[in-house]
């Protein structure tokens, strides 16, 4: 995807689509992360989901795109789909800006440090070794492997609270 592009549709040369979401228990407060990687010629689907006491909702959405990423195992065209308009937003547009400004946001009041840079970083380097694409859609509004991840990412975050993680 170059530079500022927008979100695209799915295209028949996509080999993977990713599907994420990240949830959380308060904000911060105890979160889950979840994705759904699908192989788009086999058929063949991986979940999976993770958590962590003290998060956000922005980190969470973050984490499962990146653990998605990392599990591709060789340079693949992968489509991400989520419904997180700060993980599309940052990854399609702001986080070229981020890195030119060495990693700082321009705010009203001077240039301030990029909230989860590290996340950030950390997603910036795994993209790139693929060809990446990404798509928001709304979230709790019936998508099946939106609604999918979202439980995946529910579960996650209930069973570290519950002492079960």
């Amino acid at each position: 995807m170059t530079k500022g592009a927008a979100s695209q549709a799915v295209s028949g040369d996509v080999e993977v689509v990713l599907y994420t979401d990240g949830a959380c228990s308060g904000n911060p407060g105890p979160g889950g992360w979840a994705f759904v990687l699908e192989h788009r010629s086999s058929g063949r689907t991986l979940e999976d989901s993770g958590a962590e006491g003290q998060t956000t909702n922005n980190r969470m959405e973050l984490q499962a795109v990146i653990q998605g990423l990392s599990r591709v195992s060789r340079p693949a065209r992968v489509h991400v789909v989520t419904d997180s308009s700060y993980v599309q937003q940052g990854a399609t547009d702001w986080i070229y800006k981020w890195k030119a400004r060495g990693w700082k946001r321009k705010t009203s009041s001077g240039k301030k440090p990029v909230k989860n840079q590290d996340l950030w970083e950390r997603l910036d380097r795994i993209r790139n070794r693929h060809e990446v694409s990404f798509e928001r859609v709304r979230g709790h509004a019936g998508h099946p492997m939106n609604e999918r991840c979202d439980q995946l990412a529910v579960a996650a975050y209930q069973e570290l609270k519950a002492g079960r993680l």
